[in-house]
């Protein structure tokens, strides 16, 4: 296995091999030496000319990147542009159609992550790649060993973990299992074992997306603390106030092109937005003008709410609720504090242990549970949070995706017969609708990129005119476009009078969007607000449980 070692003060690397396996030093160091010719060692990164094609979608066109050394480079792109894609090829889940890769000023080939990890790149995915019922130690050997004996490994491996740890302020608990520590450390593990395996590159996607306020800021502490020891970061994110507060550099994709380079206090969060989506965005406010009366019926009521899952954990624990109709109502909380099953059992995917839920006049209890195709007749649609496990279909096209849960409607379907003239033709009408890229209704649904994706399941929910709307992270992964397009849907159905419950850990978002908020921690509501009247800290302490505290 091939190692790459950096010296920090001097920023010189150097390739070791392991006896495990020389593959991955071989296609290293395969260099063209006319394409070394005119490259430049102080930029960490050179892409030149990349282009990838998947049939006739064009992911990448002649893409040309360059990132200094030690420095913070941040992409931006509307969902689509191919930020992605070419993170994919520089870690080496894709191959390109074309172009060249250079590292430290010498060209490579880069054909798995293996060889990405050789030559010094550690890639942090949105969705953390950890097992969940091994330690944080464990989870950083795993694939790195280098003694046949595991445990000189974890001697080993633990000694240069704590040493990492203080040199980067990376804590952690080694020994906790990944499952039992909370996101903001299950983050860290994921920056630790990228280090561990000697990175000198480091790509992160979306780092935020399931972090509080406070977790973020601890994030970009420690991503300044690796940048100021000569670590170059690539952060991929749609969060412009962070690429504005974190970062030295930016480029903008559209459409698959480079179409910026630019030095971060050269630009503004108005010109990035403007250059991804190639126009001027407005700036609006979505709360209502005057609340609503004091009458006005709710849509849903949720009364000391309980769920004990089959481990005989406490999921949810006496909550009570009720969403108006012409309201939206927040749900904020760091992930994992029991939202997800709120949904689940307001959706009716799952019952309640205890307490009950009220749509229409229909009550949903443990004894006599709604389920989910009920639930829809009685107009409560779900946007779940998980697009790909409960949203759509990776292996079914755009069009049969677009029909899922109302397969058996007349309108779709002739004596158990699915017309596919028809379900195409109005996916087609929804990907007009909601700008959803490319508008093929033919597509497999794993095509589309995740905002496009989720572009397609809000389409779907919304255009049966739900009375109730449930709405789980609808802009988790999205640009700013589809974020503007998604907000005012949703606003949409607020003023036509559906009742809109929505979960986001985006407080931007429900600030924005949320005619009042709750606040969820450990399965309970700990704190309700205002929507006008909340800010991002105060939001930050009632995540944590830590407002009394702070107010005390």
């Amino acid at each position: 296995m091939a190692i790459c070692h950096r010296d920090y003060d001097t920023g010189e690397v150097a390739l070791t091999t392991s006896p495990k396996s020389t593959e991955a030093t071989e296609s290293i160091n395969s260099t063209d030496t006319s394409a070394v010719a005119g490259s430049d060692a102080q930029y960490a990164i050179e892409l030149r000319g990349i282009t990838k094609r998947f049939g006739a979608v064009r992911a990448n066109q002649d893409i040309d990147l360059r990132v200094r050394r030690g420095t913070i480079h941040g992409i931006v792109g509307e969902n689509g542009a191919g930020k992605s894609t070419l993170m994919s090829i520089l870690y080496g889940f894709y191959q390109a159609d074309s172009g060249q890769i250079f590292i430290n000023g010498k060209a490579v080939n880069i054909h798995n992550s293996r060889d990405a990890i050789a030559a010094g790149i550690g890639m942090v995915h949105q969705h953390f790649m950890l097992v969940d019922t091994f330690s944080v130690l464990e989870n950083v050997m795993l694939g790195a060993e280098e003694h046949a004996l595991l445990s000189h490994c974890a001697a080993d491996a633990r000694t240069e973990l704590q040493r990492l740890a203080d040199e980067f302020q990376l804590s952690v608990h080694v020994d906790s299992l990944i499952a039992d520590l909370p996101v903001g450390e299950q983050q860290r593990t994921e920056i630790l074992k990228a280090l561990y395996r000697q990175a000198e590159i480091l790509i992160l996607d979306e780092p935020t997306g399931v972090l509080t306020p406070q977790e973020a800021d601890q994030l970009f502490r420690v991503l300044t603390s690796l940048k100021e020891r000569g670590v170059t970061i690539i952060l991929i994110t749609h969060k412009l106030r962070e690429i504005m507060d974190i970062t030295d550099t930016v480029s903008v994709l559209r459409l698959g092109e480079m179409v910026s380079h630019l030095n971060t206090v050269d630009t503004s969060m108005s010109e990035l937005a403007e250059l991804m989506v190639g126009r001027k965005l407005e700036t609006r406010s979505f709360h209502r003008d005057e609340p609503l009366p004091t009458d006005t019926p709710a849509g849903i009521e949720v009364c000391e709410l309980g769920v004990v899952d089959q481990t005989g954990k406490t999921r949810l624990k006496d909550l009570s609720f009720e969403v108006k109709r012409g309201e939206i109502l927040g749900v904020a909380g760091v992930a994992g504090n029991g939202q997800s099953m709120l949904l689940e059992v307001l959706a009716g995917i799952s019952a309640p242990s205890t307490g009950h839920v009220i749509v229409n006049g229909q009550i949903s209890t443990a004894e006599k549970p709604i389920g989910p195709s009920q639930m829809r007749t009685l107009k409560v649609h779900h946007v779940p949070e998980d697009r790909l496990k409960l949203g759509l279909v990776k292996a079914f096209t755009a069009a049969e995706s677009s029909v899922l849960g109302y397969q058996r409607s007349i309108q779709f379907n002739l004596r158990g017969l699915l017309q596919l003239d028809t379900i195409r033709k109005a996916c087609r009408r929804l990907m007009e609708r909601f700008d959803v890229r490319p508008g093929d209704p033919k597509l497999k649904s794993a095509s589309f990129s995740g905002g496009n994706q989720q572009k397609l399941i809000l389409a779907r929910e919304l255009e049966k005119l739900p009375e109730v709307l449930l709405v789980g992270q609808p802009t988790r992964g999205v640009d700013i476009g589809a974020i503007e397009l998604i907000h005012e849907k949703i606003v949409e159905m607020r003023d036509s009078g559906c009742a809109v419950l929505l979960v986001s850990v985006e407080l931007d978002e429900i600030m924005a969007l949320a005619d009042r908020i709750v606040v969820m921690y450990e399965g309970q509501i700990v704190a309700e607000v205002n929507g006008r009247d909340a800010n991002k800290t105060q939001l930050g302490l009632m995540m944590a449980n830590a407002h009394q505290n702070a107010a005390a």
